[in-house]
């Protein structure tokens, strides 16, 4: 173990603190064993916690929720490119490239915003599980699923918002998360959602990035434009400008630090 590990918390996609989505961010000096990242992340008990080390001009990143690992996280990228440049480690003109279990990731500053680089996750139609409708008490208007979540479109924004999931049903649902969406019906968004994912430890996830990889192909062929502006529509909140180009979503997002915390030297072994 580095002696005097620091772990950050970033509320991302929000511009203001104690909203968005807060990640904990470790850089690590050296390589940490899958076991202690995951007993970090139990211990900050946050939706994800995610752990950077340098490799040569890439950083390797992986992200873990209180429960498990991960193979794609959305605001944890966004919260470790955000403290990347708050803290020197890399220069505000460059790229970030991180290495993940997603390929190639990469971050890059646009004014006040940092834009994602991400893969494109669209979903395909299908059947609902049984359980899945039980448990979100909807009628849906349509169901999709990609390698990840399912997508559930419903009739209106209010609904989205007034969701009071059955979680003991809904950790049934053989996937990692639930997507649900509708149109927006004020011109301040052009979509809304929220994300149930308690199957990896985290019934509502406050702003999802990853699950835009689904909503941005989705709602931009069905609205026939981009860039898009969704809101999470979560007891915290948070906003994204998404689009889809050469098959990939690139999404936007601001970031605030709120904690920095060191990891005793005696806590561990």
């Amino acid at each position: 173990m580095a002696k005097n590990m620091t772990i950050y918390q970033i509320d991302a996609f929000t511009d203001r603190a104690f909203s968005g989505n807060p990640a904990g961010v470790c850089i690590l000096q050296k390589p940490i064993s899958a076991v202690m990242m995951q007993q970090l992340a139990t211990e900050m008990n946050i939706s994800e916690t995610a752990f950077v080390l340098r490799h040569n001009e890439v950083f390797d990143l992986r992200w873990f929720t209180p429960a498990v690992e991960v193979d794609l996280c959305g605001h944890a990228t966004l919260a470790s490119a955000h403290i990347l440049w708050e803290i020197g480690a890399s220069d505000f003109s460059e790229t970030i490239r991180f290495s993940s279990r997603s390929g190639e990731l990469r971050a890059s500053r646009k004014g006040e915003w940092i834009e994602l680089d991400f893969p494109v996750e669209p979903p395909r139609e299908t059947e609902a599980p049984g359980p899945l409708l039980q448990a979100l008490d909807v009628q849906p208007q349509w169901v999709g699923k990609n390698r990840f979540d399912y997508l559930v479109e419903v009739d209106s924004e209010e609904r989205v918002r007034t969701m009071c999931p059955d979680f003991s049903l809904l950790v049934k649902v053989p996937c990692r998360g639930v997507i649900v969406t509708s149109a927006a019906h004020t011109g301040e968004y052009d979509f809304v959602s929220r994300f149930f994912a308690p199957a990896v430890g985290v019934d509502e996830d406050p702003v999802t990035g990853s699950a835009h990889c689904c909503l941005a192909p989705y709602w931009q062929n069905k609205l026939g434009r981009e860039p898009l502006t969704a809101f999470q529509a979560s007891k915290r909140g948070g906003v994204l400008m998404v689009r889809v180009r050469d098959q990939r979503t690139f999404m936007s997002g601001k970031a605030v630090t709120v904690l920095k915390c060191e990891l005793m030297k005696g806590a561990v072994s």
